[in-house]
């Protein structure tokens, strides 16, 4: 069997690669910024090594990178992170003969790209949300904030900004008026820029994902956010499987191989409660928070990844048990905490959001359907390393 490198070891993503790899007969070997990670204490992963930071200094993560590649004798190296996945992709001469299932750097980058994207998305039929683009902080300046229609979500045009010497991650922000748009304006750099200031779309996220591999889809999988962290929108932390949308599904894959896409990606939509209509959010070409559900759920990803990059044209999977909801664990324990600490104006939470009791009620709820993340008491230490760190954190 092959050996295989995942980074990013205190992912839940990586955790799920390493499991569903190191079930199957790989040698996995994972790496990270700290010493004891969900995914290095997994007694699936063969080691754990402690490497540099792939978003404040990529030249040193692909120095460490390189030498553990070559230490293990790997054969893939699978990035995690879209910092790592830029560093890696940018640095291939570096790590030769090993295969990364990935696109090209510049594919990559253009379906980062949230401007563009949702720029294309409508020739194909795919609703976008209403948006102004501010190309500079002089754009910023100048903007009549009174014509703004609000809530507004202030969205970077990409996740990661700046060169390979000067990266920053950007983040989601609510404003609900036209005060808390200049407040928020204020905060970011010129390197955040291009910034989107869009409609605020309410209701639930729905995820498409998919493998492509020379030009065959060869896995399908869709599921419907039930909670997140932060409450006001960001990574599900209980989320079932969903009957798939075929027309969007469609639609989706059409989209992507406009760049002729290659790899996994996860297409994210926002459902709008009145009208149904899903709007696009954006494209992550890489693998996603909550992967652990879509292989529980029937459709192994990084199964069928390996397999289809290693030549061996696994034959596809598009159907899967849309009764199976995942829980991660420790992240709904974080979204009741902040429920509960903060007002809804704090959390810039929209009309109709459950209450604090029903938040409550709900997250006591339990059914047979819910499968824990984290918790599998067949290799317990993951659970047991995110717990100390979550107690860690929420004490300072």
């Amino acid at each position: 069997m092959q050996s295989v490198i995942v980074t990013d070891g205190d992912q839940r993503s990586s955790l799920a690669v390493v499991r569903s790899l190191g079930k199957l007969g790989y040698t996995v070997h994972t790496c990270s910024t700290s010493r004891h990670s969900i995914a290095g204490s997994s007694k699936y992963a063969q080691t754990s090594t402690l490497v540099a930071d792939s978003l404040n200094n990529p030249e040193a993560f692909i120095k460490d990178l390189a030498k553990l590649a070559q230490m293990v004798k790997a054969d893939v190296i699978i990035p995690i992170t879209e910092p790592s996945v830029m560093a890696v992709l940018g640095n291939l001469d570096r790590l030769p003969e090993i295969k990364v299932p990935f696109v090209d750097l510049e594919t990559f980058k253009k379906i980062s790209d949230k401007a563009e994207l949702l720029r294309i998305a409508p020739e194909y039929g795919i609703y976008t949300p209403e948006q102004i683009s501010l190309n500079s902080s002089e754009d910023s300046k100048s903007l009549d904030l009174n014509c703004v229609k609000y809530p507004v979500v202030i969205k970077p045009g990409r996740s990661i900004a700046g060169n390979s010497e000067n990266r920053t991650k950007l983040s989601v922000v609510h404003a609900a008026n036209a005060n808390e748009l200049d407040e928020e304006l204020e905060k970011f750099d010129e390197r955040a820029y291009p910034l989107l200031l869009q409609q605020r779309i309410v209701g639930p996220g729905v995820g498409i994902f998919v493998l492509i591999w020379d030009g065959e889809v060869l896995g399908t999988f869709s599921h419907r956010r039930i909670r997140e962290h932060p409450p006001a929108g960001g990574v599900s932390v209980l989320r079932e499987a969903h009957p798939m949308d075929n027309d969007l599904l469609e639609k989706s894959i059409k989209l992507l191989t406009r760049w002729g896409w290659q790899g996994v990606a996860m297409i994210e939509y926002k459902v709008d409660e009145n009208t149904g209509k899903p709007y696009l959010m954006e494209i992550n070409g890489r693998f996603w928070g909550s992967l652990q559900l879509a292989i529980d759920s029937g459709v192994d990803f990084p199964r069928l990844l390996l397999e289809a990059s290693s030549g061996n044209h696994p034959k596809p999977v598009t159907s899967y048990d849309v009764n199976t909801k995942s829980r991660w664990e420790w992240g709904d324990v974080s979204h009741l905490y902040m429920r509960l600490r903060y007002s809804d104006s704090e959390l810039s939470v929209p009309k109709g959001f459950p209450s604090k009791l029903k938040t409550l009620l709900n997250f006591l709820k339990w059914d047979s359907k819910t499968r824990l993340e984290i918790l599998r008491f067949s290799d317990l230490r993951p659970f047991l390393v995110e717990s100390v760190r979550w107690f860690q954190d929420i004490g300072h």
